[in-house]
């Protein structure tokens, strides 16, 4: 029997020959095996590799396992691939991001390049009808005022003939808003997009239909003009006034095209760029981490998924682990003999499965945390063995004699 069963007995019966607390058989505790002799500290132990890792599936997600690449036993390098999710979400993902990306960058360009050319000459355009549209109607207001009531009606026919071709003028630029263009996307899609359809279509389209309540207004003006001037009169005044709030508008319309959008715009619109840059690389991250890969060089030793299989979020797909580099690791080193152990010392490590076999190590760690083992305070050691043999096999429970001075 071993030196630790034989010390064990004999503290065993000197407590049962006391009557001052009950023994551990009477209490029903579970005394950790830990004994210290001279020159020594003996403590309970097993064998661990040096560095293992539970894969899990990538992002936590979980999914389709499509396919497992390794077996149990198998040796593998860190990078390698051992076993790939289904990537059919994650493709999808990387469309989307790479599609909100595109609109991103087309609505930047578009803030970037407003006004164009051609929304510039809308707008000077209406400005010259509009400043022609004031001349006429300031004109037909004079004549009114000068009691040539006799040219009245000539005038609001003329104040009509300049409407009606603002109106045509008008009705040609909103045609021409409406217009669209196709293009494709990276990934092969065909979108459609209506560069002046929003803003500028609205602006000409509020320009037609005030173009077109101006004619509506002349038309009124020449029926009242043939009936009497003072009406007619009141209605040059009118349109006047419309004339030079269009002028006005228009002049402030123009002067904001010049100056182009406010970098407060861009910026925002760049952001959004950079937004979907982001969610892109994200994406694609995730189609990257479909593949399960090795994080270090070492054994499968836990094998727990098969191709076609569902993994669950969370759940441990393959234990990887350095079988090759095992160590023993103490489960119940007291605070009262973790002060005599330091890191170098020797260790004899004998396993309970190899008995006639003692292996030589020595300490490489010791924990300055506590844990609790059996309502003990420990401090677990970590003892690098000289050599190990074959038959040593993870899990193994063994005994460290540990030799202090």
């Amino acid at each position: 029997m071993r030196k630790w069963g034989i010390l064990l007995v004999g503290l065993l019966l000197v407590a049962g020959c006391s009557q001052a607390a009950p023994t551990a058989e009477e209490s029903g505790e579970v005394l950790p095996v830990i004994a210290q002799e001279a020159g020594k500290v003996i403590a309970e132990a097993s064998i661990v590799p040096a560095r293992w890792s539970e894969l899990r599936p990538p992002s936590g997600a979980g999914g389709l396992v499509v396919e497992v690449l390794v077996e149990e036993g198998d040796a593998v390098a860190e990078g390698d691939v051992l076993l790939r999710m289904d990537t059919t979400d994650a493709k999808l993902a990387v469309q989307r991001a790479e599609a909100g990306l595109a609109a991103a960058q087309a609505r930047l360009a578009e803030v970037k390049g407003w006004p164009r050319p051609e929304e510039v000459a809308v707008t000077e355009a209406r400005l010259e009808a509009a400043e022609a549209a004031l001349a006429q109607a300031a004109a037909a207001r004079d004549r009114l005022a000068a009691g040539e009531s006799d040219s009245q009606i000539a005038a609001a026919q003329a104040e009509l003939a300049a409407a009606m071709a603002e109106q045509r003028q008008l009705d040609r630029l909103h045609e021409q808003t409406m217009e669209c263009f196709d293009f494709t996307l990276p990934d092969g899609s065909e979108h459609t997009i209506c560069p002046a359809l929003g803003r500028p279509e609205e602006q000409v389209r509020y320009a037609l239909e005030a173009a077109e309540g101006r004619m509506g207004a002349a038309q009124s003006r020449l029926k009242a003009a043939q009936n009497q001037a003072e009406a007619g009169l009141r209605d040059a005044r009118a349109g006047v006034s419309a004339a030079v709030a269009q002028q006005d508008a228009l002049e402030a319309q123009l002067e904001l095209q010049k100056a182009g959008n406010p970098e407060e715009r861009i910026a925002s619109a760049e952001a959004n760029v950079d937004e979907a840059e982001i969610a892109l690389a994200a994406a694609q991250a995730t189609l990257e981490r479909t593949e399960v890969r090795a994080p270090l060089d070492g054994t499968v030793a836990e094998l727990n998924v098969k191709a076609g299989d569902t993994a669950a979020p969370g759940e441990v797909l393959i234990v990887l682990a350095t079988l090759d580099q095992l160590r023993a690791q103490t489960k119940d080193l007291t605070e009262l003999d973790v002060v005599d152990v330091a890191v170098g010392q020797p260790v004899l490590v004998t396993l309970d499965a190899l008995p006639d076999m003692p292996l030589q190590g020595h300490v490489t760690r010791i924990d300055r945390q506590s844990v609790d083992y059996r309502g003990d305070v420990t401090y677990p050691i970590v003892v690098e063995l000289d050599k190990v043999v074959p038959e040593v096999r993870w899990g193994m429970t063994a005994l460290v004699e540990i030799e202090v001075e």
